[in-house]
């Protein structure tokens, strides 16, 4: 074998073997179809109203996990931001997110069904939605959230 075939198999195996423990915690198979969906209470750091189904995964574990929110119309998440990469895809309806510490609706950009979303730790978003929309999180756990003014955070008047 060339040495440069011999490179790419030894780091080819190292990442294999760095992703199986987070592989391992994945054993899990899942397919679900949408009429399969089962909704319940939004998690207590999202703003009364968001119902959730988490598909894959665990998002209060190390790990990937997939969920979906569905959140109703004149709905609004204040700035915040997230500890880890975040994709989000607009299942159905449509997502208004703007970017920076400030609400300001105006400043928004609609996403659409089928658009996607991306973004790295630390983004400071905020969220406005005008209709019912699903959209879908593919992200790493422990899933959390953490806004711009505290006072904004739902967990607070509990």
């Amino acid at each position: 074998m060339q040495s440069s075939t011999i490179k790419a198999a030894l780091c080819g195996s190292a990442l294999l073997l760095s992703l199986t423990p987070a592989l391992a915690q994945q054993q899990q198979h899942t397919m679900v179809n949408a009429a399969d969906v089962t909704w319940k209470d939004g998690p207590p750091s999202l703003p009364k109203g968001a119902q959730m189904s988490v598909l894959y995964g665990d998002p209060s574990k190390d790990g990937i996990f997939m969920m979906r929110l569905k959140l109703p119309a004149n709905y609004k998440i204040p700035p915040h931001t997230h500890a880890v990469d975040e994709v989000v895809t607009v299942v159905d309806g449509e997502f208004n997110l703007g970017m920076g510490p400030q609400f300001d609706a105006a400043k928004t950009k609609a996403i659409t069904t089928g658009g996607v979303i991306a973004m790295a730790p630390g983004t400071q978003h905020y969220v406005q939605i005008n209709q019912e929309t699903v959209v879908q999180l593919s992200t790493r756990g422990p899933w959390s959230i953490a806004y711009v003014n505290p006072a904004d955070d739902p967990r607070k008047s509990q």
